[in-house]
């Protein structure tokens, strides 16, 4: 907002028109504020003020090129300055990401034909790949939520707030939990650097850098939470259900600050939005706003059984674990030895055991939360 304050205020000195247009996001959130004039700070409610002010914006046609003809400037190649890194580490990113606005529309119309339907049923299952992928497109505005809506709307002829369809409903839902990460990274400028709830100040973070790097790098010894972990540096993405399990192990089981999380998924993910990323993790680890309560910490095992209940999700992105017998796939350190033998695991070694025990840091995390 500064930036383009100082640039606006240059132009306009020297007498050029400026006008500014609120195009990523569906409300200003300078102007959706509660009955006594404040800012929201629980989502549900700002959602419903929301609905009572949105007027769909009609989509401007793509601009006819204008750009005239410039002189030619000689100049060194740009790879010629060896700015990008030697280690291929985006290698993944093409079996997924189609940059820019081609791409953005080809993932909407595709979402749109064959997920948004099914989405309440299926977006929680990551092995499904159910969910719409816009999130990166979002983040470097090259599709404008309100297309999205509007493209939904065209489609399906639902309302903007009311549809009888869940699944409609609950991603538009999702839009909403967008803006509203914006909102409060809005009126509250230092969200991606401190606690939002100020108690947590106190709160004593472990500091392991073994278990920060077994986090990272998918070798907790807990399948799912690997699973993800190498899903996320393969591909630059990580579904929102295993978002919030491994964003909850880190905190919660770990007791590593969210920040450092933070700054793995802003290097990570190709949708490191700040005010989403910000507001997401402190919403896992209690310390933020409309946040997560302290006694909710996702089991791992259950999760996985829940979410993955075909161990296809697992073995996909945990090859050593292909051959577990889906009784053990979730948790083989209680496989026995022979099942063991005959997958060709050797625990310790093709895989780790798990670097902590879930219910001893559940005990011991609830016990410091509720210290607070």
């Amino acid at each position: 907002i500064k930036r383009d304050s100082q640039i606006k205020r240059f132009l306009r000195e020297k007498g050029i028109t400026v006008k500014s247009f609120n195009a990523s996001l569906l409300f200003d959130p300078l102007e959706i504020k509660n009955n006594q004039n404040n800012y929201f700070k629980v989502f549900g409610a700002f959602w419903k003020k929301c609905s009572l002010s949105y007027v769909p914006r009609v989509p401007f046609s793509l601009p006819l090129p204008s750009v005239s003809k410039t002189p030619t400037i000689k100049s060194d190649s740009l790879f010629s300055l060896n700015l990008l890194s030697k280690t291929s580490w985006a290698e993944g990113f093409s079996e997924i990401w189609e940059p820019g606005e081609e791409g953005a529309l080809k993932k909407l119309d595709s979402f749109l034909e064959n997920k948004l339907l099914t989405y309440k049923e299926q977006r929680d299952f990551p092995a499904l790949e159910s969910t719409s992928k816009l999130s990166p497109h979002l983040h470097f505005g090259k599709i404008s939520p309100h297309l999205i809506w509007q493209q939904i709307h065209k489609k399906y002829g639902t309302s903007f707030f009311q549809t009888s369809n869940d699944s409609i409903e609950l991603f538009l839902r999702e839009l909403g939990w967008r803006e509203f990460c914006t909102y409060i990274l809005y009126h509250f400028p230092d969200l991606p650097s401190q606690n939002f709830i100020k108690k947590f100040d106190y709160f004593k973070w472990n500091k392991n850098e073994n278990h920060l790097e077994a986090w990272q790098k998918g070798a907790t010894g807990y399948p799912i939470i690997d699973a993800r972990m190498r899903q996320l540096w393969k591909w630059g993405w990580m579904h929102n259900r295993i978002r919030m399990i491994v964003a909850s192990f880190l905190t919660k089981n770990l007791l590593i600050d969210w920040r450092q999380g933070q700054r793995w998924f802003e290097d990570t993910l190709v949708d490191a939005d700040l005010a989403n990323n910000s507001a997401g993790w402190q919403w896992t680890a209690g310390t933020g706003i409309d946040a997560a309560p302290y006694f909710r910490i996702f089991n791992p095992i259950t999760q996985g059984q829940k979410f993955d209940p075909q161990g296809d999700y697992i073995r996909e992105w945990v090859p050593e674990l292909s051959n577990i017998p889906l009784e053990y796939i979730h948790c083989p350190w209680k496989a026995p030895q022979e099942t063991l033998r005959k997958a060709n695991l050797t625990l310790g070694q093709k895989y780790p055991y798990p670097i902590v025990d879930y219910s001893l840091t559940r005990k011991k995390a609830l016990e410091l939360y509720h210290s607070l």
